[in-house]
């Protein structure tokens, strides 16, 4: 709710009261949605190998706090300058220190309670979004800034207080000191011993080395040049007398290198989803087009154009909510059998709603801009009514439900326990380049269309610009990608899920 309740309205907030240009303001918040979703990733590289989950959670709340109280004192003092934030440790680990509550003593997941974790995880993440998006903005948009901006810095005050106070409940899983270095041990190892040649067969005459020392289990045959890492050649020379490796950084166990495969295996399915946040992290116009449509309820209430935003976050609820709880259990009793749609086929569906968002996008913008022309091209002339948004916010919402949540849930089953926080946050890193991306793409458009001393594309008058034609590029950038993952899926292969047998059960 504090994030969201502040990004939502942001852009207006640097155009209105920082006097930025539009593609100014755009940039700043790329890049601030892209150190957003970046610097998870190193919390969550910190969680699994040194501090922990709880930690790094609670080292993040308090960081978050100062965060939003810093933000909220550029509202109040108008010497004081935008701050940093502090997501990368809450979001490092939220999503796996919950799943880390599901273990049963023996240290096995629930299978009954983890099936729908992520579900209910994520209709609950998006709810308080939906409530940042209408409450909070509301109050902005309504009782000034500084009101606005300390609302979520009470909110995160809360949220790092409850936090804390159920601190004696939570299960607090053993932290993997040599995780993020095992990583870059095998990829170091393995180019040391790159003249070793192996053999066609792995199980042939090689000792691989594990955990408690060498033992006749061998790697798998994906990415077979990883293999030379793990290859105990002397025992005299690689082994020490208690059967550790001397070297670490010559000789890894088999489960460091199946760590860094199954890293490495997922790069392509997860570059595909890099690239459609790159038309999910367009936050800027969205809010700069449905400011310039009839939002009008009744006489005395507008709806605020950043709150439009809502029906993204409701119709990603709606999907995310229900899949589990109504559509699968309907489609079975339909089909008299167990019905379920994978995970690679929904990331794909995901990125297939998220061209369809660019394309209409770019319909709805030719035709505003066209009738506000006609009426005098003022870019204040609200002549459509915002219920033409609906269409490519209701596709944006199906996108981020069927692949940005999804990713999490691939990652998560596919990559080893010992990894589940980069697991839970390699698609906010997608996010983070792909708002990096997105970035790039706005101003390469918006420097080809100015050349020649041409009006831009983008423009903070939305009439003098042409975000049309700017959509249409970002759809032909999605039709590339929906070709991209498909080969990306091909090339994976089965997944773990699609491997482990399952009696009587269809797939859609």
């Amino acid at each position: 709710m504090a994030t969201f309740g502040v990004m939502a309205n942001m852009i207006l907030y640097l155009v209105n009261e920082y006097h930025m240009e539009m593609a100014t303001a755009s940039n700043i918040l790329f890049l601030w949605t892209a150190a957003n979703n970046f610097m998870p990733v190193l919390g969550a590289a910190i969680a699994d190998s040194y501090l922990g989950r709880f930690c790094t959670i609670g080292l993040g709340s308090i960081a978050y706090m100062m965060g939003m109280v810093l933000l909220w004192s550029t509202a109040l003092i108008a010497q004081a300058q935008p701050p940093p934030f502090g997501s990368g440790g809450i979001r490092a680990s939220s999503m796996a220190f919950g799943a880390d509550q599901l273990e049963n003593e023996d240290g096995k997941e629930n299978s009954s309670v983890g099936e729908s974790y992520f579900s209910w995880y994520y209709t609950l993440y998006m709810s308080a979004i939906l409530m940042g998006n209408t409450c909070v903005v509301y109050v902005q948009d309504n009782m000034g800034w500084k009101v606005g901006f300390a609302l979520p810095s009470v909110l995160m005050m809360f949220g790092a207080v409850l936090f804390f106070l159920g601190s004696p409940f939570y299960v607090q899983v053993q932290t993997n000191t040599s995780l993020v270095t095992g990583l870059f041990q095998v990829l170091v190892a393995s180019y040391r011993n790159r003249e070793f040649k192996l053999p066609s067969d792995a199980t042939t005459n090689i000792i691989y080395y594990h955990k408690n020392g060498p033992a006749p289990g061998f790697p798998s045959s994906k990415l077979r040049f990883l293999n030379k890492a793990c290859i105990v050649r002397d025992p005299q020379k690689d082994l020490m007398p208690d059967r550790r490796a001397r070297d670490p950084w010559s000789l890894c166990t088999v489960d460091q290198v199946e760590e860094l495969k199954a890293l490495l295996r997922v790069v392509p399915i997860w570059s595909s989803g890099m690239i459609m946040f790159v038309d999910l992290s367009q936050n800027s116009f969205p809010v700069l087009q449905a400011s310039a449509t009839n939002r009008h309820i009744t006489s005395g209430f507008t709806i605020p154009a950043a709150s439009l935003q809502i029906i993204t976050i409701i119709s990603t609820i709606l999907w995310v909510g229900l899949k589990d709880s109504v559509l699968l259990p309907l489609a079975s009793r339909v089909m008299g059998r167990p019905v379920n749609i994978s995970t690679t086929r929904r990331m794909g569906f995901g990125i297939f709603f998220s061209f369809s968002a660019m394309t209409v996008t770019a319909a709805v913008e030719s035709m505003r801009r066209d009738r506000a022309i006609k009426e005098g091209n003022g870019s204040d002339h609200h002549l459509i009514s915002a219920l033409w948004l609906m269409p490519q916010y209701c596709l944006l919402g199906l996108a981020d439900g069927f692949n940005d949540f999804t990713q999490s849930e691939f990652y998560y089953s596919e990559l080893p326990r010992s990894m589940s926080s980069i697991a839970s946050n390699l698609n906010g890193l997608g996010f983070a380049v792909g708002s990096l991306l997105a970035s790039l793409v706005m101003n390469m458009v918006d420097s080809i269309s100015k050349a020649g001393g041409r009006q831009g594309w983008i423009s903070s008058d939305i009439n003098k610009g042409r975000y049309d034609y700017y959509y249409l590029v970002l759809a032909g950038l999605s039709m590339g990608n929906m070709v991209y993952y498909l080969v990306c899926r091909r090339a994976y292969g089965p997944t773990k899920d699609e491997r482990r047998p399952k009696e009587n059960e269809d797939e859609l």
